[in-house]
């Protein structure tokens, strides 16, 4: 699918992809996929959830953030903030389905609980992928000593990445907005039905998190899917099913009582 570039009122390009909705599937809300940290729109479960979503004739968007991909910008100047705004750019004028349900992989989790505090009345459900709010506050609580003394001489650190090549850069900027987009420290009350879906094994982000995030987003529906043998991909064929059975399910595709 070829990629088309949001350019209004911004200085960068965020690059997209849609999938316009067929007939039979007009009535189904559009599904918005949020990738990860560093990751891409071209990842295994956006291309998936696109496949799936246009199947059932269902509206579905997946972009890449500043920085990110195909879209403009330098990774190294990116924030929360910057990449939340990309986010809501999408929704509010790529997105045409007038309900969502957000899908949210790793940071893209965070930044999706955030659109569904400030779009309330767009976001049918969310659907959290190992979510990974407030993950910079966890970079620095684990922060050695020599950590925080590149951080003061280079103002960034630098910490090896298992998915690729290039490390993870987290810079002073990152950290300090992650602190005033740090959502776990207080309880809110959600209108929408929220998914969390969890592998036991994840090494990046720990199974506690997802509770924690349950405990802080109360609403009418709220449950953890905890694979357990999962790691933080969830790439796996039967992974992907779980997802997309969760996303169907929060669609109002498949009835209240799947499991």
């Amino acid at each position: 699918m070829s990629v088309s570039y949001f350019t209004k009122g911004r200085a960068t390009r965020v690059a997209y992809t849609r999938t316009a909705p067929a007939t039979d599937g007009g009535d189904l809300p559009a599904v918005m996929f949020l990738g990860g940290f560093k990751s891409d729109m071209a990842g295994t479960k956006a291309l998936y959830l696109e496949e799936k979503c246009s199947a059932r004739g269902q509206e579905f968007v997946r972009f890449d953030y500043t920085g990110h991909g195909v879209s403009d910008g330098a990774f190294v100047d990116g924030t929360i903030s910057a990449w939340r705004q990309d986010a809501l750019d999408i929704l509010d004028h790529v997105v045409t389905g007038r309900d969502v349900v957000l899908v949210g992989s790793s940071m893209g989790g965070w930044i999706a609980l955030r659109i569904l505090l400030e779009r309330p009345d767009r976001v049918k459900g969310l659907v959290g992928i190992a979510a990974a709010p407030d993950f910079t506050k966890d970079v620095e609580e684990q922060m050695s000593a020599a950590d925080r003394q590149m951080m003061a001489d280079l103002g960034r650190l630098e910490i090896p990445n298992d998915y690729s090549d290039e490390p993870y850069i987290f810079t002073k900027a990152l950290l300090e907005d992650g602190q005033e987009q740090s959502l776990l420290h207080k309880t809110y009350r959600i209108s929408c039905s929220l998914t969390l879906i969890q592998g036991k094994l994840d090494a990046d982000v720990p199974w506690e998190k997802a509770c924690r995030i349950k405990e802080c987003f109360q609403g009418p529906n709220t449950d953890i899917i905890f694979i357990e043998d999962g790691d933080h991909r969830l790439s796996r064929d039967d992974d992907l099913a779980v997802i997309d059975r969760h996303v169907m399910k929060l669609s109002g595709w498949l009835s209240s009582n799947i499991v």
